[in-house]
């Protein structure tokens, strides 16, 4: 079968088309037949080996697969059953789905979500999943549409993307927060956000807090802009971490959450217990499926456009979701 492979070399890592036979895969039960994946933004830092993600070497690339079961040694899985995988350690510490086979332990096997196709399930894929945990987890604590205006960063990704979709269909006033403000107003409107603004516009006034003035924020940048959007959430508001993309360091103060009851709630999708993982996909597949589910999908690739898809990710100049083909 063919695969792209992310190996360790003297000058970093690289990723490359080959042929690898079942019996290489990381150890597993469940042997499936890939018919799509997905690109997020942390299979093009592998790919590109822009970030250090594998645990091991060599991996096949990829952390989500949908297909069929092909063989199963567990009672729980039959041929030709369709099912999902993502996160659990695919290209860090497993083969992921950047191949026409992958071979996983049952633990990680979600069967397909009633409601979604194969296909679905990989254009919502591990950056839809974890928009659909954020948003749980907000609403689990207390965040509501009176509290006031979500703040989406790194709007145009896949997280943002979904995140926004979801929030809006909730009743919750989006603004999209993002550099792209021209060339992906209209997409980001689209999907339900009251409001496109630059990064710029949540400024820092150099206090420990700022005047609040939202209600709460879906945060996938990190760093700086965490830290100010932070200091000027409402009381009670939540912000839900996913992302880095801005930097891993966390500048702030305890007031804004002792004083204010600010919750920062940190969403470790990778590792997401199965019960709560179907509940989310059950979500995700029935009444909070996302209305806008196809139009997030801007690009369809083949195993062999993978590694052009994700240079063009990391220079950010691909809007919404990639879709990988594996059926050829």
């Amino acid at each position: 079968m063919r695969a792209i492979r992310i190996d360790r070399t003297d000058d970093g890592t690289r990723a490359a088309l080959q042929d690898v036979s079942v019996d290489e895969l990381t150890e597993g039960n469940v042997v499936i037949r890939s018919h799509y994946s997905s690109i997020n933004y942390k299979d093009a830092l592998a790919v590109t080996g822009k970030g250090k993600i594998l645990h091991r070497y060599p991996l096949n690339g990829g952390i989500d697969v949908a297909g069929v079961v092909e063989q199963s040694e567990d009672d729980r899985f039959q041929p030709g059953d369709e099912v999902v995988v993502t996160g659990y350690f695919l290209s860090e510490k497993r083969d992921g789905g950047f191949a026409e086979q992958v071979r996983v332990p049952a633990d990680c096997v979600v069967p397909r979500p009633e409601g979604l196709t194969l296909f679905e399930t990989m254009a919502l894929g591990t950056a839809g999943f974890t928009a659909g945990y954020a948003v749980r987890r907000l609403v689990e604590n207390h965040q509501t549409p009176d509290m006031g205006p979500i703040a989406v960063t790194g709007a145009t990704g896949g997280v943002g993307s979904f995140a926004i979709s979801l929030l809006a269909a909730r009743g919750f006033e989006v603004k999209a927060v993002t550099r792209k403000t021209d060339s992906a107003g209209e997409y980001l409107r689209g999907l339900g956000a009251a409001e496109v603004i630059s990064p710029d516009d949540i400024p820092d006034d150099g206090k420990p807090m700022s005047k609040p003035g939202w209600g709460g924020g879906v945060d996938s940048v990190g760093g700086e802009l965490l830290a100010r959007l932070i200091k000027q959430i409402v009381p009670y508001g939540n912000v839900a971490a996913i992302g880095l993309a801005g930097g891993v360091k966390l500048e702030t103060t305890v007031l804004p959450f002792i004083l204010r009851g600010v919750g920062l709630q940190g969403i470790h999708s990778v590792e997401c217990p199965m019960d709560r993982r179907l509940a989310i996909w059950a979500d995700l597949a029935g009444e909070h499926k996302p209305a806008q589910l196809a139009d997030i999908v801007t690009q369809t690739v083949t195993l062999d456009q993978v590694a052009e898809a994700c240079q063009a990710i990391i220079a950010g100049e691909i809007t919404g979701r990639t879709v990988v083909d594996l059926r050829g």
